[in-house]
């Protein structure tokens, strides 16, 4: 099995508000998916991500420490959750990212993750 980076990137001010109809909409389109894949052990984790504007990029220039508020780069859409996948292929991934409802708005980005190596092999 490899482990798949899911990515899930969609524009902010098109999530609907908390609440409204189209809030419950899209809340009840992610239970479907959440409902359907649970029952598999494909998705062995899932993270919402809080909004850009609660995020600090770091950078370190010439040995100093350079923080920002929000992201590294002005695009539509932001990087809004990760999930981790274990799949037999990427056309499984494919498969089931297809199936995630912000890829109907958005877009979903699947990496290939590193094999885990312990602590003790990166001193080598």
């Amino acid at each position: 099995m490899t482990r798949y980076a899911v990515l899930l990137h969609w524009p902010e001010t098109d999530t609907p508000g908390y609440g409204t109809p189209e809030f419950h909409k899209m809340a009840d389109a992610f239970a479907g998916f959440k409902n359907e894949i649970g029952k598999t052990s494909v998705m062995t984790s899932s993270e919402g991500l809080q909004p850009t504007s609660n995020a600090t990029t770091v950078r370190v220039r010439d040995g100093k420490t350079l923080t920002t508020d929000g992201p590294f780069a002005e695009t539509r859409e932001q990087l809004g959750g990760v999930w981790i996948f274990d799949c037999k292929d990427l056309d499984e991934a494919i498969g089931w990212a297809a199936k995630i409802p912000q890829a109907q708005t958005g877009s979903v980005e699947i990496r290939p993750m590193w094999q885990q190596q312990s602590a003790e092999s990166w001193k080598q």
